[in-house]
């Protein structure tokens, strides 16, 4: 894709566009189309079987990426009326209808800020960010998606759920080898240390492990971080714990992006669009204030464990409940580490690495 503010700038893009075209898929045709901007990606998953049916399965809001590539998914999309939901839906269906759909699609649209919708394109496949919709569904499309390809009729399970709406709400987050801090830059290499969230409402897809070498051929998705809440603001909680609780070194990833989405005030209020990263998200200065951060934890933990040393010699040094405090320790109810244990301000050094290691 190329943008095109001005008669100036065509033929150029005319060219680039044709040849990438043509290297790519061995057709250099292009076409244009009118730029929406604010945007809104909203696209509908369909499932349609040999007998001509298709179905909607819900929405999904895709408008958080990068480069034109996806980085957060929700179903369902924040802020339609369910009269709005509808019309979308019927457009999605008309365009599987006319291709004949006999499989999972996904019908791929632009909101404009006048709620008008402009088509984009039919994906005939699975989408990575199918799991948001099986969570509010309770379809399990990639079995769906089997038996349809096999050629049986769509499922009662699947007609129910396109005649409902969608219970509750899901979001996803691709975890991606990726810095945030440098553009969304690539960054290959050795995974040191890999912990996943889980518990109620949470559900992780991934094959990544500990010891596993992201190599810089492929592409770079690690992991799909799913939550699933009553209503979209529980959602958002249990995102900000799932978060909170993933830990990932020896790589950059986007773990820091995907946390400051789960806390930033426009995001939870539903104000999105396709340019939402370039106006909210200054990764540079994250990057910045993390690695000021992970300064001072060295410089408290060289500290506390010279303060440590001085009392252990007879000093004057710290009480044992204060230390402890001071330590993320237990005060009561069972003892503390033994030696070896790592302090708070070495655990607070490690998260900064883990979010934002050295280059």
């Amino acid at each position: 894709m190329r943008r095109v503010t001005s008669a100036r700038e065509l033929p150029a893009a005319l060219v680039e566009g044709s040849h990438e075209a043509t290297s790519a898929f061995g057709d250099g045709r292009v076409y244009l189309e009118r730029e929406i901007l604010p945007a809104r990606h909203i696209e509908v998953q369909l499932l349609g079987d040999v007998s001509g049916r298709v179905i909607a399965l819900g929405e999904r809001d895709c408008s958080i990426q990068r480069r034109h590539q996806k980085l957060v998914e929700e179903a369902p999309a924040p802020g339609l009326s369910e009269e709005e939901r509808r019309a979308l839906h019927g457009l999605a269906v008309s365009v599987g209808k006319a291709a004949r759909l006999s499989n999972a699609a996904t019908a791929e649209f632009l909101r404009s800020q006048d709620g008008s919708y402009h088509f984009l394109e039919v994906n005939t496949r699975l989408q990575v960010e199918h799991g948001v919709t099986e969570l509010v569904s309770g379809v399990d499309i990639v079995q769906e998606q089997l038996l349809l390809a096999a050629g049986r009729p769509l499922s009662d399970q699947a007609l129910r759920a396109s005649a409902r709406p969608a219970s509750g709400h899901a979001i996803e987050v691709r975890l991606s080898a990726e810095d945030p801090g440098r553009d969304f830059t690539p960054t290959p290499g050795l995974i040191r240390h890999w912990q996943m969230p889980a518990g109620e409402g949470i559900r992780v897809d991934t094959a990544t492990a500990a010891g596993d070498r992201v190599p810089p051929e492929y592409d770079n998705l690690l992991a799909k971080v799913m939550v699933h809440g009553a209503d979209r603001l529980e959602a958002l909680d249990r995102l900000a714990d799932a978060l909170a609780a993933t830990q990932v070194a020896g790589i950059q990833t986007t773990l820091p992006f995907h946390r400051f989405v789960a806390g930033h005030e426009g995001f939870r209020a539903g104000d999105v669009s396709t340019g939402w990263v370039g106006e909210k998200w200054d990764g540079p200065a994250a990057a910045s204030d993390a690695a000021s951060l992970a300064s001072l934890a060295a410089a408290l933990s060289v500290a506390m464990n010279g303060w440590s040393s001085l009392a252990t010699r007879g000093g004057a040094g710290p009480s044992r409940s204060a230390a402890a405090a001071l330590h993320g320790w237990p005060t009561s109810g069972e003892e503390a580490p033994g030696d070896g244990a790592p302090t708070w301000a070495d655990a607070a050094l490690e998260a900064m690495v883990d979010r934002w290691p050295a280059t």
